[in-house]
């Protein structure tokens, strides 16, 4: 039941669809934990996807971390007790995050590689923006399980990039933009894959179990999930937040 002992989640947005679909999915989820209208306190704070992509298409991650950080001193302000951040790109970012940052964080990464490890998949194929599939998020956090992964091969990342930035994020879901998502999915299928991981926030809204020829992690719900558990959790908090020093 609702309590205001509950921890009060703080959510760094950065893309507006991937951030109000976590914020969904902890307000829908939390009613059969908590009853009716119930949820945890909930405060997000967003600067605008166009100064992340300034820094982000430079690869200047020490400015994205100087982003981050200011929502995350805006949401200690506002009584938030730890953070979390429903875009995977950006994660790129926390190792200059974490140094400064006031509030513990849920990683995105490690949740789904959490997932991944109780559903038992082995061998993960990495979905989301040329930034994050290109980069370091996945792999360090896949490695310490002993999960294998892999990436589209390069035009297939190219032209998912492309979909990402002109269609996702404007909350446009084609159907033709789904069957390429399939057929990406189909063919690392063919290569020994057994899950694909929905690592850009906005893909769950395109496609999901239901649509996809291999089994889905969706980054953004696995995350919501995680944060509801921690804000309702009454032992010892989760050995998943990353602490500050």
């Amino acid at each position: 039941m609702w309590s205001r002992d509950m921890k009060h989640i703080g959510i760094v947005g950065c893309s507006f669809e991937g951030a109000a679909l976590c914020y969904r999915t902890i307000c829908l989820e939390a009613e059969p934990l908590m009853g009716k209208h119930a949820h945890p306190e909930i405060t997000m704070h967003t600067i605008p996807l166009a100064e992340y992509m300034v820094h982000i298409s430079d690869a200047d991650w020490k400015s994205v971390a100087a982003l981050i950080l200011r929502s995350a001193q805006a949401l200690q302000r506002s009584g938030a007790d730890f953070l979390i951040c429903p875009d995977n790109t950006i994660h790129q970012a926390f190792p200059g995050v974490l140094p400064d940052s006031p509030l513990p964080w849920l990683h995105i990464a490690e949740e789904v590689a959490a997932a991944a490890a109780e559903l038992n998949f082995r061998h993960l194929l990495i979905l989301g923006t040329k930034y994050l599939m290109e980069g370091p998020v996945y792999p360090t956090k896949l490695r310490s399980r002993a999960i294998e992964w892999e990436m589209p091969p390069p035009d297939e990342r190219q032209h998912i990039n492309a979909l990402i930035f002109d269609e996702l994020v404007y909350g446009r879901y084609e159907e033709s933009t789904r069957s390429y998502f399939k057929q990406v999915i189909a063919r690392s299928k063919q290569r020994g894959t057994d899950a694909a991981v929905l690592a850009c926030t906005e893909i769950p809204l395109l496609m999901g179990d239901t649509a996809s020829p291999l089994p889905t992690l969706d980054s953004t719900r696995i995350l919501a999930r995680a944060a509801l558990r921690e804000a309702v959790r009454e032992e010892a908090p989760n050995s998943r937040l990353e602490r500050t020093r």
